[in-house]
């Protein structure tokens, strides 16, 4: 196909197209004359793709093309894929409070990991989003929210269960260190979206609790 078609067939326009190859995000197409480039199924994919982490997670060109860069090594694996995304995911944020409020927050995470008899220490990038979050809640003297972190943990420990077992069900390497992208990019994305569901829902229900 002409990159026309392309633009056509994912929504992407030709402008876009071409920055996202000048940028390496996207292999340039087959030359077959000088002024005719011929694209196929593999640019589709690979442009749904950016677009998914660009639109609906948030990413930077610049992560994007880390992400990318790392499926594209014929050495990687799902499991290394999974520490990539989610780095690439994860949005930093500025420490907050003294050194001795950093240490309270990280043995509180370092608790609720062990209380869920979870593996990750503080090289995860989830530890350390998650000390930013209680550090958070402490110096919006929310302490009282910290008592969902556990509800929370129950949560996504069966969810990740079952995303893991996703992955292992795909047959290709390829196909699992895509679906390992997507369930962390878009399963974050899902998750936010279902749980303002639930709230809506939960407040219909239950109108007394908030009023």
């Amino acid at each position: 196909m002409r990159i026309g078609e392309l633009a056509g067939r994912t929504g992407v326009p030709v402008a876009t197209i071409k920055f996202y190859t000048r940028e390496g995000l996207l292999r340039p197409g087959e030359r077959t004359s000088p002024n005719q480039v011929r694209y196929d199924d593999n640019h589709v994919r690979r442009l749904k793709l950016i677009r998914a982490m660009l639109e609906v997670g948030g990413m930077s060109v610049a992560t994007v093309g880390q992400v990318l860069a790392r499926m594209d090594d014929p050495d990687r694996t799902a499991h290394a894929m999974l520490g990539v995304v989610q780095s690439a995911a994860g949005r930093s944020a500025a420490d907050r409070g003294t050194p001795k409020d950093r240490a309270r927050a990280e043995a509180d995470v370092a608790e609720l990991v062990r209380r869920h008899g979870w593996t990750a220490g503080p090289d995860s990038p989830g530890w350390t989003a998650l000390v930013q979050l209680v550090g958070t809640y402490r110096d919006l003297d929310r302490e009282d929210l910290l008592t969902l972190l556990d509800t929370y943990a129950s949560a996504a420990g069966r969810l990740a269960d079952a995303e893991l077992a996703a992955v292992a069900r795909v047959p290709t390497v390829d196909g699992k260190v895509e679906t390992v992208v997507l369930g962390t990019v878009l399963g974050d994305a899902a998750m936010a979206a279902l749980r303002r569901l639930a709230q809506e829902d939960a407040s219909i229900r239950t109108p007394a609790l908030l009023s």
